[in-house]
């Protein structure tokens, strides 16, 4: 396995946000799901090497990621969640920076990666405009080409498609896909689509706590005989939503339709339906499982 994470624990004061964490991830694209506040930043920032942990060990390639720190560096590209870029630049202008600060100083090399990753993000109409101008997706699409400067092997990225339009959205799926199949990329996010348009494997956490790791087909399948369509009159909707786990709900003329998660079988008209990603993960969080 590329990453092999055993035990880790780290506590802010009294608050404990990691309990515990095993994850052995390998080549390829994993998903690292749950709610905000789950723990899946601080796990992302202490893969990174910004944040130190409490117990535990975590190698990084065969590199002991507190021994060999600057070793685990050299392989690494990470977008934060929250990203931070100096606006003084040009788009091109702060990604010859970052290459240089990865090492890249073959001048026609760190040209060739710089274009190639402007054009792929779909960036390269804008380059040579300050960053202070971009908008927000803008930023985050910049944000996605410095993580993958110097084609590292390890690319860990918060929240990436945050503030992306839809075409976006496609656009980054299929260039992590397309890099998945030589690099080990960790993909954490809220957005069940990201990850069920692109993941085979998947860790879902909550409070701090690894609930489920395993294959997103696996993951659905927590769901099975738990997922229910619930057709009730419109009148009733506060009554399903005191009493169910709702997924979703929409109107048919003077009824709802739910999509809800329990383990009994609701009362009324009701039928059990195939479940997808977002239901076994609704189910997880829950802790309402088949």
């Amino acid at each position: 396995m590329s990453i092999k994470i055993d035990g880790l624990q780290k506590s802010y004061r009294s608050f404990q946000a990691l309990k515990n964490i095993d994850l052995h991830i390998g080549t390829g694209l994993f998903g690292l799901l749950g709610p905000n506040g789950a723990g899946k930043s601080t796990l992302m920032k202490i893969l990174s090497t910004i944040l130190p942990f409490d117990k535990g060990s975590v190698t990084i390639y065969d590199h002991h990621l507190v021994k060999e720190g600057d070793k685990v560096r050299q392989l690494l590209g990470y977008l934060p969640q929250h990203f931070n870029v100096p606006t003084q630049f040009t788009g091109k202008e702060f990604l010859h920076y970052v290459a240089s600060m990865k090492g890249v100083t073959n001048q026609q090399e760190r040209n060739s990666q710089v274009e190639k990753l402007l054009e792929e993000v779909n960036l390269a109409a804008q380059a040579n405009k300050k960053i202070k101008g971009y908008s927000g997706g803008m930023k985050r699409r910049l944000g996605i080409a410095q993580a993958l400067i110097g084609n590292p092997k390890l690319i860990i990225l918060d929240e990436p498609t945050a503030g992306l339009d839809p075409s976006e959205r496609i656009r980054f799926r299929n260039l992590i896909e397309k890099l998945s199949k030589d690099h080990s990329i960790i993909l954490s996010t809220h957005i069940i689509s990201d990850i069920e348009s692109s993941c085979e494997n998947v860790a879902v956490i909550n409070h701090g706590e690894v609930l489920f790791k395993g294959s997103t087909e696996a993951l659905a399948e927590k769901a099975i005989n738990v997922v229910w369509e619930l057709t009730v009159p419109f009148s009733e909707y506060d009554q399903v939503e005191r009493e169910y786990v709702i997924i979703s709900s929409r109107k048919e003329k003077d009824q709802v339709v739910f999509r809800i998660i329990s383990k009994e079988k609701p009362q009324g008209e009701v039928s059990p339906i195939q479940p997808t990603i977002e239901d076994g993960y609704m189910a997880v969080i829950n802790g309402v499982t088949a």
